[in-house]
């Protein structure tokens, strides 16, 4: 699409006619967007027209009128001074608070003697613990009964699960490098 004389004209007519950016497209067709026609307007220097968006948004929302100012009041008596308060007992020290003490954790269900299971034996009554490198032939599972609910035997439990630590005690994390990118 090239803007021809004949083009140029037509848009300056129907800018300066009160024709919407989209009804101008349509009249120039062939190709031309209502942003072609606002881009081409621009250009050309025509003068801007507010949008009719945003004038019909403030038409729609008039503004509320002012609050009338409020009446003066009357001077109320004036009253006796506050007594002054007692001030407030110390309360006695506190002892302080008991140490927390970490339970041990339960002690896991002995299970029977390591058998070597391999991956065609799983179920889900035995132990998936992997025991090896997969590559190697030895490779296997351990095999022993599992904790109820858990794929491992208490054993596996103990390494694969670890109890959530009190946010309090919590080390805190390290701030950012400088420069670093943020997450």
């Amino acid at each position: 699409m090239a803007w021809t004389e004949e083009r140029i004209a037509k848009l300056k007519q129907g800018w300066e006619g009160g024709m919407t950016a989209t009804q101008i497209a349509e009249m120039l067709g062939e190709g031309v967007t209502r942003n072609a026609v606002i881009g081409k307007a621009h250009r050309l220097g025509l003068e801007s027209r507010p949008s009719p968006v945003k004038a019909a948004a403030e038409e729609a929302a008039p503004r509320p009128a002012p609050a009338p100012p409020p009446a003066p009041k009357a001077a109320e008596p004036s009253a006796p001074p506050p007594a002054p308060r007692a001030e407030a007992p110390i309360p006695a020290p506190q002892p302080p608070p008991a140490p927390v003490v970490a339970k041990a954790p339960a002690k896991p269900v002995k299970g029977g003697k390591q058998t070597r299971t391999t991956l065609l034996d799983l179920n889900d009554k035995v132990c998936k613990w992997p025991i090896g490198h997969p590559g190697e032939p030895d490779f296997h599972f351990c095999g022993k009964p599992v904790q109820p609910g858990f794929p491992y035997c208490g054993e596996h439990c103990l390494v694969a699960y670890q109890a959530q630590m009190p946010r309090k005690d919590r080390p805190r994390p390290l701030p950012p490098l400088p420069g670093a990118p943020r997450r």
